[in-house]
């Protein structure tokens, strides 16, 4: 509870100067994205590409089953088109290729040219059937280089120590697209890269890049792109969405996971088609298929994280659970939840005739990419970043791994396992009014290293608890921040419902949201998480 005794009132003057603080330098502006020139191997990838179409040659491109690995290849197929030039698009199938440009999927690949976007930077042995199969091999990824690199024509990838691009946080998506931007100007085609946006920055929100620096633009004016852009899947997500203005956050929680949905559960392509559709009508029947799957997914994702709570060990710094019958598709999600139940990192692994595949979520400040490549012994493969990993092991291992990577969090500082989105201070109820919506407005896009402010709740009177939705699952709660205060505010608790607790009082950390309602504008205030309950 340290964190939480020595908190300032806020007034709006001292928010505004406390998030000022996150940017320490000018806002970047689009035109400020560094040239892409600077990515190691770029130049030399986009003149081979060049040089293939210029030829006629056949060109494959594999991708990602994820939001990233998807808006990279949906951005590839749309600037083909554009051109217009044949590209042969595979989306990997989770459950029968595995991942990325695998000996699997080089099964079904007929071509001179293989290209990969948010993969490829562990692909050796994919590499080497390339060479052998006469096929010139393109990396496009951002995913951290292990020390051996695959033995191919072009790697592009910010985090290669070769390479000198000035940001290197940077997605997938956005790794093609910089690259599409010098095969524009070596093919000498006017295609407008900045219409590629809308789909760009929901790349960019979903794989939790820093919305920093070059982000911060590109999530900013994609976002403003989106609700213009006459491309069938971004008419269908603000039809969905109906609001004046989408934010970061609706893209996070709304439309990533409908995308994310499709690669979880059953193939990718149904998210690919979408965001590829050619009209509006294509993109909505793939958007119902989306809604679908969606829905399976929420109810898979709730029944293992029950179970996975069951299973982890309280005492462990890093939470290790596995278990026979887990849907491959949803550990992922159900790490994050372990993560923001437990406030550690979590690594959730399915099994399967004696092998466990899986993925780990980080918090705070810990790098748990590191730390797995620090026991990568007992693994098959692995592979990351510092807030999200891949892995896979025998079964046999489980025990052994998890003893090892908990041995390597012992020498971990305790400071490293706060959430970095901790709370900001006490904001008097007489503060919240449209000027803070205002305020708070402005230092949109909210997300990764630029968290909506946290705002603490200490003591209060509680006025009345309601339940409200189709099955009353979630709670509005009335209460009264300082006893002197007449004005009761209401919060919101989101899927779960909170009993009257007997001191009637509530400690608890919310954030401040926009909330649109029959055009009525109006703040809602939204529970994070509840300290004295």
């Amino acid at each position: 509870m340290h964190l939480l005794d020595d908190l300032p009132t806020l007034d709006k003057s001292a928010l505004f100067e406390l998030l000022s603080q996150r940017f320490n330098n000018e806002e970047k502006k689009l035109s400020q994205i560094p040239n892409p020139q600077m990515l190691h191997d770029a130049p030399k990838a986009a003149k081979k590409i060049a040089d293939a179409i210029r030829e006629g040659k056949k060109i494959a491109l594999v991708g990602d089953y994820d939001v990233d690995g998807v808006s990279a290849t949906a951005i590839m197929i749309d600037f083909f088109r554009q051109i217009p030039y044949p590209l042969h698009a595979i989306i990997p199938n989770r459950f029968s290729d595995g991942y990325g440009v695998s000996p699997n999927v080089l099964k079904r690949v007929d071509a001179d040219i293989v290209i990969t976007v948010d993969n490829g930077i562990t692909a050796i042995e994919a590499a080497q059937i390339c060479k052998e199969r006469g096929m010139e091999l393109i990396i496009t990824d951002h995913h951290t280089p292990l020390e051996t690199l695959p033995d191919a024509y072009a790697i592009v990838n910010p985090k290669l120590s070769s390479c000198s691009y000035p940001f290197e946080e940077i997605c997938g998506a956005q790794v093609a697209w910089l690259l599409l931007g010098l095969l524009k100007k070596e093919l000498s085609v006017s295609i407008d890269m900045k219409a590629f946006l809308d789909i760009l920055c929901i790349a960019v929100i979903a794989d939790i890049m820093p919305l920093t620096d070059i982000n911060r633009a590109i999530v900013k004016e994609g976002l403003k792109i989106l609700m213009s852009s006459q491309r069938p899947s971004s008419i269908i997500i603000r039809d969905f969405l109906n609001k004046s203005s989408i934010t970061s956050e609706d893209i996070g929680f709304a439309i990533a996971p409908r995308i994310n949905s499709a690669g979880r559960l059953e193939d990718a392509s149904i998210a690919l088609e979408f965001l590829t559709a050619q009209t509006t009508n294509e993109a909505y029947t793939q958007f119902e298929k989306l809604n679908t799957l969606n829905e399976t997914r929420r109810e898979t994702e709730a029944r293992t994280t029950d179970e996975a709570i069951a299973l982890v060990n309280k005492d462990d710094d890093i939470i290790v659970v596995a278990k026979e019958g887990w849907h491959e598709g949803v550990v992922g999600i159900v790490a994050s939840r372990l993560v923001d139940h437990f406030s550690k990192p979590a690594i959730v692994l399915s099994i399967k005739n004696g092998v466990a595949k899986g993925s780990a979520r980080s918090i705070g400040n810990i790098n748990i990419y590191e730390l797995i490549k620090e026991n990568s012994g007992f693994l098959t493969k692995f592979g990351g970043h510092k807030m999200a990993a891949g892995l896979g092991l025998e079964e046999k291992n489980i025990d052994l791994f998890k003893a090892a990577i908990n041995q390597s969090a012992l020498t971990l500082n305790p400071s490293d396992f706060l959430s970095l989105d901790e709370v900001v201070g006490i904001l008097p109820s007489s503060e919240i009014d449209f000027e803070l919506l205002d305020l708070l407005d402005s230092f949109e896009p909210y997300g990764e290293a630029n968290s909506r402010p946290l705002f603490l709740i200490k003591d209060a009177q509680i006025v009345e608890i309601k339940y409200f939705g189709k099955d009353k699952s979630h709670t509005k709660v009335v209460l009264k921040q300082f006893a002197h205060e007449r004005k009761s505010i209401e919060l919101i608790l989101f899927k779960k419902t909170l009993e009257m607790p007997s001191e009637k009082k509530l400690t608890c950390s919310y954030r401040i949201t926009k909330n649109e309602f029959n055009s009525r504008v109006s703040a809602q205030l939204i529970i994070n998480k509840i300290y004295n309950y």
